[in-house]
C-alpha cells in the first residue's frame, strides 16, 4: 500500500491510500488506470468535448481560441490524482490521444494537430509539475498555496505553450505572433484558474457545506446573479451596472469560497470574453475583434483573478480560528484538570500534616519522652517544615477555588489605613523581619475601598512578606495609600530590593513561577502572586507592580473608592 495526496478539505491535501494490484509495479498506477478506468476516460471525453467547443465557438485570433477549458480539466483531474509514476505515463498519453481526436474533429491539418497536441501537452505537464514541486502541497486554504498556485500553474505554465504555439502558427500561416500569444496565454490562465481550481475545490466537506438547502440555494443566487450581471455587461444593451461587479464578486468569494469563485470566474470569463467577440460590451467601439477578446480576458485575470487570494485568507483566517478555538478548549480542559488535582492534594495534604504538626510539637515539648538539645532543635525544624507545608496546601486550594470560580468575595468599605496598620503589625511579629523597618507612609485623608477585607489583607501581606524576604539588603519595606483622579484608590507596599527586570515582570504572576530563585536561600512557591491577582481580579480591581533592576520594586492594588 502507498500514500498519496488528494483533496479533502476545499482545497487542503490529506493522505489517500492507494493499493497496489501489481508486483512489478512501482506504484500499482497502471494498475489503477486498468481496474478503475471511468475517470480517466471520462477526463479525456470532457477535454475532447471541450476543444470541439471552444475551436467551433470561440476562436477569436485566427485558429486560437479566447475561450478555452480543456487545459483546466486535465490540470484539476491530473493534480487530484497523484498517484505515481505509471500512472501519470498513462494519464499523459489518453490526453495526448485525446487532444489529438479533437484537432482532427474540428478539421485541423496534419501540422495545426501536431502543434496545438504539443503544446497544449507542454502547458498541462508543466502545469502539474510546478503545482506539484512549488504549490506548497497545493493547499489552497492557505495564502501561501493560493499564491504558488497562481503564479506557477496558473500564470507560469501557459506562457511556454502560448510562444510555441505562436510562433509554430507565425511560421505556417503568417498569423500575428503577438496577438496569438496574449490569446493563448490569457486564455489557458483563466481555464486553470477557473476550470482547474473549480475541479480542485470539490471535496466531500465542500459538498457538507452547500448541503443544506438554504446554503444551496444561496450559491444557486449568487452565481446566477454573476451570470446575469455580466450578460447585461457584455450584451447588445450594454447595461450600466458594472460598478457593481466587484462587490458580487467579494460577496461570492467570502459565501461560496474558493469553489464558488471558480465557478464565478468561469462564469465571467464565459460572459465577458463571449459578448466581447460578437461585438458587444464596453470594448466593442475601441478595440477590433481579437483586441476585443484579449481585453476581456485581461479584465477577467487581472480584475478577479485577485479575489482567490481573498478567498485563501479567509479560509486561513477560519482556520486559525478554528486551531486557536480547539487550543481554548484543550487548555480549559487542562486547566479544569488542574484545579481539580490541586484542590484534591490539597485537601488530602490538610489532614495528616496536621497530624505531624501536633507530633512534633509534642515531641518539643518533651511531652512524648524526655528529649536532648539536638531532638528539640529537630523537632522544631520538623513543626516548621510541616507548617510550610501546611500553608502550600491552603495556598494550592486558594487557588485552585479562585480559578473554579468558588471562591467568594464579601464586598463592604474597607478603612484602608486601619488594615495597613494591622498588616504592619502582623509583620512586626515575622522571624524574617528582624532587622528590617516596615513604615507606612501617612495617608493626607481617610481612604476607604469597597473590598473583601480578608482577602484584601491576605493580598497585602503577601506583599509585605515579599518585601521583607527580597528586599532585605535595603532594609525597609514602606506602605502608602493614595487617591487617584479616575476615583480608585492605590495601595502600593515598595522595597529596595534587587529590583525587577522587564522580562521577569511579565512572567510575575504566573503560578509556580519563581523567576530563577529556586535555588536561592529565600523560601517560597511562586503562587503567592498568582493567587493575590486572582482574588484582586475577583474584587474588581487591578494588580501590578513597577520595578527596575537594581531600584527595588513596588506592588500595588487599585480599587474602587467606597
Amino acid at each position: 500500500m502507498s500514500v498519496s495526496p488528494v483533496l479533502d478539505t476545499p482545497g487542503a491535501v490529506r493522505p489517500a491510500r492507494t493499493w497496489r494490484l501489481g508486483s512489478r509495479l512501482d506504484d500499482g498506477g497502471a494498475a489503477l488506470f486498468v481496474s478503475k478506468p471511468f475517470e480517466p476516460i471520462a477526463a479525456a471525453l470532457g477535454v475532447i468535448a471541450l476543444v470541439v467547443l471552444a475551436v467551433l465557438f470561440a476562436r477569436s485570433a485566427g485558429l486560437i481560441a479566447a475561450l478555452w477549458g480543456a487545459g483546466g480539466l486535465a490540470v484539476g483531474v491530473w493534480l487530484r490524482r497523484d498517484r505515481g509514476r505509471t500512472w501519470d505515463l498513462c494519464f499523459a498519453a489518453l490526453l495526448t490521444m485525446a487532444i489529438a481526436v479533437a484537432e482532427i474533429l474540428v478539421g485541423n491539418g496534419f501540422e495545426q494537430t501536431v502543434l496545438f497536441t504539443a503544446a497544449n501537452m507542454l502547458e498541462i505537464v508543466l502545469a502539474v509539475g510546478l503545482a506539484r514541486r512549488f504549490g506548497d502541497g497545493l493547499n489552497l486554504t492557505t495564502i501561501n498555496g493560493v499564491m504558488r498556485f497562481l503564479a506557477t500553474a496558473v500564470l507560469l505554465a501557459p506562457l511556454p505553450s502560448a510562444v510555441l504555439a505562436a510562433a509554430g502558427l507565425g511560421v505556417l500561416q503568417g498569423a500575428d505572433v503577438a496577438t496569438t500569444f496574449l490569446t493563448w496565454w490569457l486564455g489557458h490562465a483563466l481555464s486553470i484558474a477557473g476550470v482547474g481550481g473549480l475541479i480542485l475545490g470539490l471535496s466531500r466537506p465542500e459538498a457538507l457545506r452547500l448541503r443544506p438547502p438554504a446554503r444551496a440555494l444561496e450559491a444557486a443566487v449568487l452565481l446566477s446573479l454573476v451570470g446575469l450581471l455580466f450578460y447585461s455587461i457584455f450584451s447588445p444593451w450594454v447595461a450600466p451596472v458594472g460598478v457593481l461587479s466587484a462587490p458580487l464578486a467579494l460577496l461570492v468569494a467570502v459565501r461560496l469560497r474558493f469553489i464558488g469563485m471558480s465557478a464565478a470566474i468561469i462564469l465571467i470569463t464565459t460572459f465577458a470574453v463571449g459578448g466581447s467577440m460578437q461585438g458587444h460590451g464596453p470594448y466593442a467601439a475601441l478595440f477590433d475583434g481579437p483586441g476585443r477578446a484579449v481585453m476581456a480576458q485581461v479584465l477577467a485575470l487581472v480584475g478577479y483573478l485577485p479575489i482567490l487570494i481573498v478567498v485563501a485568507v479567509l479560509e486561513e483566517r477560519d482556520g486559525l480560528t478554528r486551531k486557536a478555538k480547539a487550543a481554548q478548549l484543550r487548555a480549559e480542559r487542562a486547566s479544569d484538570g488542574k484545579s481539580r488535582l490541586l484542590a484534591n492534594v490539597s485537601h488530602e495534604i490538610k489532614s495528616p500534616i496536621a497530624g505531624v504538626i501536633g507530633i512534633g510539637e509534642l515531641w518539643r515539648e518533651g511531652k512524648l519522652g524526655t528529649t536532648t538539645e539536638t531532638q528539640v532543635e529537630m523537632a522544631e525544624m520538623l513543626v516548621k517544615t510541616a507548617r510550610q507545608i501546611e500553608t502550600l496546601a491552603y495556598d494550592l486550594l486558594d487557588v485552585a477555588r479562585a480559578e473554579a470560580g468558588a471562591v467568594s468575595v464579601d464586598l463592604k468599605p474597607v478603612d484602608v489605613p486601619a488594615l495597613l496598620e494591622d498588616i504592619r503589625r502582623s509583620a512586626i511579629l515575622h522571624p524574617e523581619s528582624q532587622g528590617m523597618r516596615i513604615e507606612i507612609q501617612p495617608v493626607p485623608t481617610r481612604q476607604v475601598v469597597t473590598a473583601d477585607s480578608v482577602r484584601l489583607n491576605q493580598v497585602l501581606s503577601n506583599f509585605v512578606s515579599n518585601g521583607l524576604k527580597y528586599g532585605r539588603s535595603g532594609g525597609v519595606v514602606r506602605l502608602k495609600a493614595g487617591s487617584r483622579a479616575d476615583g480608585w484608590v492605590r495601595i502600593e507596599v515598595t522595597d529596595r530590593g534587587p529590583g525587577l527586570s522587564e522580562a521577569k515582570q511579565a512572567e510575575l504572576f504566573e503560578p509556580f513561577n519563581r523567576l530563577g530563585m529556586e535555588r536561592s536561600t529565600v523560601e517560597g512557591h511562586g503562587i503567592g502572586l498568582a493567587l493575590a491577582k486572582r482574588l484582586v481580579e475577583l474584587q474588581g480591581g487591578r494588580i501590578g507592580v513597577d520595578s527596575r533592576e537594581g531600584l527595588g520594586a513596588t506592588f500595588w492594588v487599585e480599587l474602587p473608592a467606597a
